[in-house]
């Protein structure tokens, strides 16, 4: 067995790498730059934490949240492996002791903020230490056409030009477009990198998209299919979090809150409380999740349209981490537009940018936000528009998302979408949607009629319409590029060039409707742990009890333990021996030392248990 997957296995527990992931670390260990888009839950972090393992000198990894390189320090060092971080957590006591510790070679790995890559401390140390690689994770950060830019990401080529030998360097991230690829690639100046993306896709993840007329009841429903499930709740504003986690907690779910309205020290007790399983529900804003490693979420409720689908996907991932059947839910109304579109124009500017940057990304964001509400209104495939969106080619039918499991059919809708942009035209293009349905609709209110909207040839021409249906069509033909939305909080409707092909009707236009009658399919909830192999749920019930009481007295999250995946492998090789329990997925000799006999005993008990 080669290095590389000896230490796999010694320290990580598993006997074969995932896609792509060999290969990164190949070139990585070559010598070579790299970088690597992998889907959340793929194991970026195993790329470049192989290597470090490999490499003579020490890696410095480079993360953006305090959150992040806990959780992975900590894994790190349950699996046997020497690491540290430095940020704001630390005081300056511990601060120092950790430099002190870095100078004397105590550690393998080092987490740093990249606030504290051009300290003076900080490069001191990096000046007289072998440092063999530096590993960029969410490299995404860096780039200001990103939904996470972070001004201080733009120190790492600084701080790489001031060592005295330039390491090799890795960048991860999860999320990236077209643009943001190009902005990592230039401004962190890699060097001829490796490039991977490894795609978009997490088979394991169920899309679904709920447009309920009472949000508030219908998350009660979720929540009670859901009960003793491991999730989060993430909703538009703080005003938002409380309500929500108020009514959770009044039904009697243990449920938290996380957003930054509260102290730092409320915040920390509230994340430990939800990634130890004393709380297993979390409402949170988008403030909270960023590097939560915590494998057994089981759902992802968004509350609200988040303004983005890179926000999206990235928050909906935290779900499944650990492999197993996950759900994704949006509840969507056409509230949530105008909460997003007063996000972006009420957000904190950034005093890295100067005002034209500022408008421009503003302006970005708006147009995000434009894909992220054809998301939550489409009825095709939700799993191939993101991927479509990230510039995948995937299937038109998935089988795993509400849009798919949905029965449609396919409506004629040439003439209702000629209506439409014969209106936007007749009335100027300069009024926005609301205002073009209410012409349509013939609509008596003030507004109209003081304007002489009424007097239009297309008022109330489509009348015995609904406001829905109306709206349906519009976003459609948004999609299809026959009418533009303008950016900006008061948006205007305007006819696209392309748009001529529908009035003189030298096209089709069809749209897809719900068949109201029929009922939707149902999913097809999986019963077994590992998706793959039936478990036993009580044996499986009883190494979770052992698993919480061993991560207590640890003091650990119980996933830093063991995985729900690792557990559930546990039940189906039923391991008696040492050499039987190293088999086991996610087991490694350092976890093997700590935890084998306690578990190798709770699972001879049960099996003498069941044969009495």
């Amino acid at each position: 067995m080669d290095t590389k997957h000896k230490l796999l296995k010694e320290y990580f527990g598993h006997s074969s790498f995932r896609h792509g992931q060999e290969d990164i670390i190949d070139e990585l260990t070559s010598g070579r730059d790299a970088f690597c888009i992998m889907p959340t839950g793929a194991g970026k972090s195993v790329c470049y934490q192989i290597p470090a393992l490999m490499m003579k000198g020490i890696t410095i990894v480079i993360s953006p949240l305090i959150s992040l390189m806990n959780d992975q320090v900590t894994s790190l060092t349950q699996s046997g492996i020497r690491a540290a971080y430095l940020n704001s957590s630390l005081s300056s006591g511990q601060y120092s002791r950790v430099l002190e510790n870095i100078r004397c070679g105590a550690y393998k790995l080092i987490y740093v903020a990249p606030e504290r890559l051009t300290t003076e401390s900080f490069l001191r140390v990096c000046r007289e230490i072998d440092i063999s690689l530096v590993a960029i994770d969410e490299a995404h950060c860096v780039s200001q056409w990103g939904q996470d830019f972070r001004p201080s990401y733009l120190r790492i080529p600084e701080f790489i030009s001031f060592l005295p030998v330039r390491p090799v360097v890795g960048a991860f991230t999860a999320t990236a477009t077209q643009r943001v690829k190009e902005d990592i690639l230039s401004i962190l100046k890699l060097d001829s990198p490796f490039t991977i993306t490894t795609g978009f896709d997490r088979p394991n993840l169920f899309f679904s998209v709920i447009r309920p007329e009472v949000k508030k009841k219908k998350l009660l429903e979720l929540m009670q299919e859901r009960q003793g499930s491991s999730g989060i709740i993430y909703c538009a504003t703080r005003k938002t979090v409380e309500e929500i986690c108020s009514t959770l907690c009044e039904n009697g779910y243990n449920a938290t809150r996380y957003h930054a309205g509260l102290s730092e020290t409320e915040r920390k007790q509230n994340q430990e409380d939800f990634v130890f399983d004393k709380k297993p529900v979390m409402v949170a804003t988008n403030a909270f999740g960023m590097g939560i490693d915590k494998s057994n979420v089981s759902y992802v409720i968004h509350y609200n349209m988040p303004k983005n689908i890179e926000s999206y996907y990235q928050e909906a991932g935290r779900a499944g981490r650990d492999g197993e059947e996950a759900e994704c839910i949006l509840l969507y109304n056409g509230s949530d537009v105008r909460t997003a579109q007063f996000l972006i124009e009420n957000s904190e500017p950034n005093p890295e940018l100067d005002e034209a940057q500022q408008e421009n990304v503003r302006r970005l964001e708006y147009d995000r936000l434009k894909y992220m509400t054809f998301y939550s209104t489409t009825n095709d495939c939700l799993r191939g528009y993101i991927l479509k969106y990230f510039g995948e080619a995937p299937k038109s039918y998935c089988g795993k998302c509400s849009s798919c499991l949905m029965q449609f059919e396919t409506v004629d809708a040439l003439v209702p979408a000629q209506k439409i942009l014969s209106c936007i035209i007749r009335s100027g293009q300069r009024y926005g949607r609301k205002t073009i349905i209410d012409i349509l609709r013939g609509s008596k209110n003030e507004r109209i009629i003081r304007l002489g909207l009424d007097k239009l040839t297309t008022y109330g021409i489509m009348k015995e319409s609904s406001e829905k249906n109306i709206r349906d069509i519009m976003i459609c033909m948004e999609e299809n590029g026959y009418i533009i939305t303008s950016a900006g909080e008061y948006p205007v409707v305007r006819a696209a060039p392309g748009c001529m092909d529908i009035l003189k009707g030298r096209t089709s236009f069809e749209i897809k409707v719900p068949k109201e009658k029929l009922p939707a399919k149902k999913r097809e909830k999986k019963e077994s742990y590992s998706g793959e192999y039936n478990v036993d749920n009580n044996l499986m019930n009883r190494l979770k009890e052992l698993r919480r009481e061993l991560s207590e007295a640890a003091g650990v999250p119980a996933y830093i333990v063991f995985s729900n995946a690792a557990l559930a492998d546990m039940c189906r090789r039923q391991p008696t021996t040492a050499e039987e329990f190293l088999e086991v997925s996610g087991v490694g000799k350092k976890k093997l030392e700590m935890y084998g006999k306690a578990f190798m005993k709770a699972i001879k008990d049960y099996k003498a248990d069941f044969n009495r």
